[in-house]
């Protein structure tokens, strides 16, 4: 399957991403983990890209297109794969049509803006190996370090609540209108996030049909 995960910004995405990429076997392609890889190689996109991230802007189009169009080009993609943080805008969705991808479901997964700006409060996230994890819902099993490979866990710049708040806005404004986009293609579905990881995963199979 061929499937984008649309969502606010700690909307659990991502998390719920990684659960179907292991039930399907396809790969979960990350924007943001790749421009991240970017900021802290300290590249000259990756600083470009910095500088948006902390204002809680998006990153300009031609950076993101060029990054997935490359990784979609990758032989673990052939049977499919699952987008997450890309498209975020109607003309980045028209750039992923012209490359020719016909998409079997775009997932949009409903949260409400107070729930995203608690959790992300609690996020927690690995600066070397980039695994994320919240200190409520999603602890690392050996607390402030990260269980996967033993760093100390970092809180992001961009999950300061003020930051968020303006994320949100942000996503609102530009992202959300693709839920209207894919609706008109007939490729959308929503599941609406619940409590507990267990329970978002069990509409999200249901929503995705599998």
């Amino acid at each position: 399957m061929k499937i984008i995960f649309l969502g606010a910004p700690g909307a659990g995405k991502g998390t719920q991403a990684e659960i179907v990429s292991k039930r399907l076997g396809i790969p979960t392609i990350s924007t943001g983990a790749i421009i991240r890889e970017a900021i802290k190689a300290g590249t000259e996109m990756g600083a470009l890209a910095k500088k948006f991230i902390e204002q809680g802007a998006l990153v300009p189009d031609n950076v993101v297109i060029g990054i997935v169009k490359d990784r979609l080009a990758e032989s673990d993609c052939a049977n499919g794969f699952i987008l997450d943080g890309f498209p975020r805008t109607v003309p980045q969705a028209e750039a992923l049509d012209k490359m020719g991808i016909t998409l079997d479901k775009v997932l949009s997964l409903e949260v409400a803006d107070e729930v995203i700006i608690d959790r992300m409060s609690g996020r927690r996230v690995c600066p070397s190996c980039g695994k994320t994890y919240h200190v409520t819902s999603n602890p690392s099993a050996k607390g402030e370090d990260c269980e996967a490979c033993g760093t100390k866990l970092t809180v992001r710049a961009d999950d300061a609540p003020e930051v968020v708040r303006s994320r949100l806005d942000v996503y609102h404004s530009t992202t959300e209108p693709l839920k209207d986009f894919y609706q008109a293609k007939g490729v959308l579905a929503t599941a609406v996030g619940a409590d507990s990881i267990e329970d978002t995963t069990e509409r999200t199979f249901k929503a995705l049909g599998i």
